[in-house]
């Protein structure tokens, strides 16, 4: 994991330095800056509809009783997409963009959950329990 990491964090710097490089000496300097900032206001812009779009999908299952495990896996993955968007760039924004798109999202979401209950029980599916739920306890008013 050491060496994956360490291979990441020395591979996106130099894929963006030579995308931006390569970009500039196309379109400008100053239109590729224009194109970097315009980038990060428009996925902050996305990344905030898709985040109340998820949270709106959080608090409902959460008043249903369901889990909401895939969309809280959706929610970190759309913090990792605002990492990336807001960190200049053309590789980290494309990256970024991709967990924003609805699809991909609920895609990777469902491997993500899929490998960490096969990893846990061998289970490919997750199934509350039925039945009503009981939970016992004492109550008092006060005047």
């Amino acid at each position: 994991m050491f060496r994956f990491l360490l291979l990441l964090f020395l591979l996106v710097p130099l894929i963006e330095i030579y995308l931006l490089i390569k970009i500039g000496s196309l379109i400008g300097a100053i239109a590729t800056v224009f194109l970097v900032v315009l980038t990060a206001v428009v996925g902050a812009y996305l990344l905030r509809l898709q985040g109340f779009a998820t949270l709106q999908r959080v608090r409902k299952n959460m008043s249903e009783g369901v889990l909401p495990a895939q969309e809280l896996i959706e929610g970190l993955m759309l913090l990792f997409a605002g990492v990336l968007l807001l960190t200049p760039g053309f590789f980290t924004d494309i990256v970024g963009f991709v967990f924003l798109v609805p699809a991909a999202r609920h895609w990777l979401s469902l491997k993500m959950l899929e490998r960490s209950i096969l990893s846990e029980g061998g289970q490919k599916t997750y199934h509350p329990p039925e039945g009503p739920r009981t939970l016992e306890g004492d109550f008092h008013r006060d005047k």
